[in-house]
């Protein structure tokens, strides 16, 4: 026999907390606001948003769409409790997957998930959404907020980015004039970015290092912090040096590091050579590649090892290109150049040097067949 309720069940009862999201919508509608950018006014409230492309200045448009999260660095930032770096993380992963097609971030929405909505602790990662649009030129024109209750432990979170961007029908960049004689240029990672961190997290377990505590790499930074420095938003210096038209192709170093992701813009017929000597390999990737006794090859296919963004330029035209690329403040160099290619070669082959990169061997990628 069914038992009967004498009393109402609320949705608030069933562990959904309306009020709350309408306080997080309240908080964050200035920090859309400050997105705003031509095209778009980054208003919040409404079921949708408009974006208008003729006001944005394109004649001939071709939409670009792409969406990503950050893996389990967002893990990091739920133990450690930061979390006004990783909504940049976010913007980054999927505007600088825009760029490397030629086009300019229009606009971007979020997807936040959880059992229970912390109001203070989303907005925190809205704050970060927000910066990171701004970086990238970006308006933040809306999003979802979604309260699970049961599905996530208690603090748990996700996230979710959607960003879509326009580029004119003839400056898509598809990297079919790459020539042998061109040259790698490679601008800096402000460290990890947000691939690898399954086994940095594995890694810190492992050493029982604490969060608070020095990171071995930089000590006067504690390790939670260190570890999450936001992923770098190429956007406006890979935007400036398209401009120059000495640019060919763009390479974002994400999963899969350099040698899965450097052979995506080649054409057939070229091969990419890298010369590993030619730059440092920054202490953070220094430490992980000490202490996870990791091969020279197995650094290159999982992290960025320095190089977040590398660009295939017209090799009459380096400084021109250098310039416009480093315009933002970035380091950028000479890291390589395009050869062409021969019966069985890959499609990238990187070259270690003793005193940078440990064992001067070959590190190889997938073959181009």
């Amino acid at each position: 026999m069914t038992g009967k309720r004498n009393s109402s069940l609320t949705y608030k009862d069933a562990g959904v907390d309306i009020e709350a999201g309408d306080a997080l919508v309240d908080a964050i509608k200035p920090l859309a606001a400050s997105t705003k950018r031509p095209g778009c006014d980054a208003d919040l409230g409404g079921f949708g948003a408009f974006f208008d492309l003729k006001a944005a200045g394109f004649k001939d448009p071709v939409l670009v769409s792409s969406t990503d999260g950050v893996g389990t660095k967002l893990k990091l930032a739920i133990d450690t409790g930061i979390f006004d770096t990783v909504g940049i993380d976010l913007v980054a992963m999927c505007v600088n997957d825009l760029v490397v097609q030629g086009a300019e971030p229009l606009f971007f929405l979020d997807y936040y998930s959880t059992g229970a909505l912390n109001v203070a602790d989303a907005a925190k990662v809205v704050e970060g959404i927000a910066e990171g649009c701004r970086q990238a030129g970006s308006a933040l024109i809306g999003g979802e907020t979604a309260e699970m209750p049961g599905l996530y432990a208690k603090g748990d979170f996700d996230l979710a980015g959607f960003s879509v961007g326009a580029v004119e029908r003839d400056a898509i960049l598809t990297g079919t004039n790459v020539q042998p004689g061109d040259v790698l240029l490679g601008i800096s990672s402000s460290g990890l970015h947000s691939n690898g961190f399954s086994l940095i997290r594995k890694l810190v377990e492992q050493l029982g290092l604490a969060h608070d505590g020095p990171a071995p790499f930089a000590p006067q930074t504690p390790l939670g912090a260190a570890l999450l420095v936001p992923t770098r938003i190429y956007v406006r210096q890979c935007l400036e040096g398209l401009k120059t038209g000495a640019v060919k192709a763009l390479a974002h170093i994400t999963g899969g590091g350099i040698v899965e992701n450097l052979p995506r813009v080649l054409r057939d017929g070229v091969v990419a050579e890298i010369d590993a000597g030619l730059w440092d390999l920054p202490p953070v990737f220094q430490w992980v590649m000490r202490e996870a006794n990791l091969p020279p090859h197995e650094m290159c296919r999982t992290f960025n090892c320095g190089m977040g963004m590398i660009a295939v330029v017209d090799g009459a035209r380096v400084a021109e290109a250098t310039k416009a690329l480093s315009s933002h403040g970035d380091k950028v160099q000479e890291i390589g150049w395009i050869a062409e290619a021969r019966t069985g070669k890959p499609a990238t082959t990187v070259a270690g040097a003793p005193g940078t990169w440990g064992e001067p061997d070959l590190w190889v990628s997938r073959s181009s067949d």
